[in-house]
């Protein structure tokens, strides 16, 4: 957990994978998608913040594209090094949401992404996922699910750890751990 949040909840569910190759970080994080599609369609307008931590390397924006991919999304999905924000429109059972994909790396000042317009996005229906988020340095709101990556000694070899910080990501993470069983 970054030293931003104080979780909601004991993460009381929680998955570790060792993924030595690319194609087993793709099939993880299509099992969360497949778990927030589920949740999506059970409480439309609810909300989810992810963090996404790991250090520069790891994985997080190759886990970032295969998770909003398997949401749908059928265009390229950017890196917002640059930008701090993209935004993906999905679809799930004909209900709309949208996945906003947070870079903070370049943040040179906690309250940027504030000052950016970007608080209001934390609101919407969908989820807010976010890499460096310790780069906000206390000023996101709180995590329902933390995902930590960890790089091996070879280029796509990583270790994931997905843990519920909130009672709505303890439901999606026992999703995930239900659907790949």
């Amino acid at each position: 957990m970054t030293g931003n949040q104080t979780p909601q909840a004991s993460p009381k569910a929680s998955l570790k994978q060792y993924c030595r190759q690319e194609a087993e970080t793709a099939s993880l994080a299509q099992h969360l998608a497949a778990s927030i599609q589920e949740w999506i369609g059970q409480s439309p307008a609810a909300h989810l913040n992810i963090s996404l931590e790991g250090d520069l390397g790891a994985g997080k924006t190759t886990f970032a594209r295969h998770l909003i991919q398997g949401l749908g999304y059928e265009g390229k999905v950017k890196s917002p090094t640059y930008t701090l924000c993209e935004p993906y429109a999905l679809q799930c059972k004909q209900q709309a949401f949208t996945a906003h994909h947070f870079d903070l790396y370049r943040m040179r000042d906690p309250l940027e992404w504030q000052e950016a317009g970007f608080a209001e996005y934390f609101d919407v229906p969908g989820f807010c996922l976010i890499e460096w988020p310790e780069k906000a340095e206390g000023t996101l709101p709180a995590f329902d699910i933390q995902i930590q990556l960890t790089a091996g000694a070879e280029e796509n070899v990583r270790t994931i750890n997905i843990s519920a910080l909130s009672e709505q990501g303890k439901k999606v993470v026992e999703q995930i751990q239900a659907t790949s069983n």
